[in-house]
C-alpha cells in the first residue's frame, strides 16, 4: 500500500514537499508516479521515476518547478514542489507500478489515498 502526505494550503510562489510511504511490496522493483486531479478535470500524470535507473519524467506544466526523488532504503518517494501556482491546486496521488514508469494511470497497481494541495493567489 501507499500513504501520501504533505499536502496543505500555501500561497502562490511557495513550496511544499509531498511524501509517499510504501509498504507491502518490493519497492526496489517499482516505479513511482505522482498524479493530480483538479476539480472537474481528469487525473494527470505529472512526475514519475523508474525503479532501475532512476529515469524521471515531468509534465511540461511542472517541469523546472517540481523534483521527484525516491529512497529505496526508506521505501519512500518525495515530490518537491516549488514556485507553486494557483493552477497547481489539486488532490495529489502517488502510485506504483513494476519497473518502468508510465504516465497512464491505468497501468499503476498501487495507489495512495491522495493529499490535497491548495495554492492561494
Amino acid at each position: 500500500q501507499l500513504q501520501a502526505s504533505g499536502g496543505g494550503l500555501v500561497q502562490a510562489g511557495g513550496s511544499l514537499r509531498l511524501s509517499c510511504a510504501a509498504s507491502g511490496f518490493n519497492f526496489d522493483d517499482y516505479a513511482i508516479g505522482w498524479f493530480r486531479q483538479a476539480p472537474g478535470k481528469e487525473r494527470e500524470g505529472i512526475s514519475c521515476i523508474s525503479s532501475s535507473d532512476g529515469d524521471t519524467y515531468y509534465a511540461d506544466s511542472v517541469k523546472h518547478r517540481f523534483t521527484i526523488s525516491s529512497d529505496k532504503a526508506k521505501y519512500t518517494a518525495d515530490l518537491d514542489m516549488n514556485i507553486l501556482r494557483p493552477e497547481d491546486t489539486a488532490v495529489y496521488y502517488c502510485a506504483a507500478k513494476e519497473n518502468w514508469y508510465s504516465t497512464q494511470n491505468w497501468e499503476y497497481e498501487y495507489w495512495g489515498q491522495g493529499t490535497l494541495v491548495t495554492v492561494s493567489s
